[in-house]
């Protein structure tokens, strides 16, 4: 986290780093971009989808609360669709393996 005190009574706050190194890791196939980060069809939930595989579930709930914690700390612009992940997290289904990719964070 990066604190930019250098306009008077202004604190500038970026974690850039932070999300270079968190793209970094994504799996290849969540390695993605998306217009908006709060797509509609992220909130569709179908109860009959395949779950995920565990380590693919594993990094499926490290990634989104990196997420949580970026959004707290700096970008509460995603705060609506990083708090549907956190929902997902206990059973993750094989369809959010493709809500990650819709972080907008650069």
């Amino acid at each position: 986290m990066k604190l930019d005190c250098m306009t008077k009574g202004k604190v500038k706050i970026s974690m850039y780093k932070y999300i270079d190194k968190m793209l970094s890791e994504l799996p290849t196939d969540m390695n993605r971009s998306s217009k908006t980060s709060a797509a509609r069809h992220i909130f569709n939930i179908n109860p009959d989808v395949k779950k995920l595989p565990d380590a693919t579930a594993q990094t499926f709930h490290h990634l989104v609360a990196k997420l949580l914690y970026l959004s707290r700390c700096t970008r509460q612009d995603i705060q609506m669709a990083v708090a549907f992940l956190c929902t997902r997290v206990q059973a993750p289904e094989d369809s959010c393996n493709t809500c990650v990719p819709l972080m907008s964070l650069h």
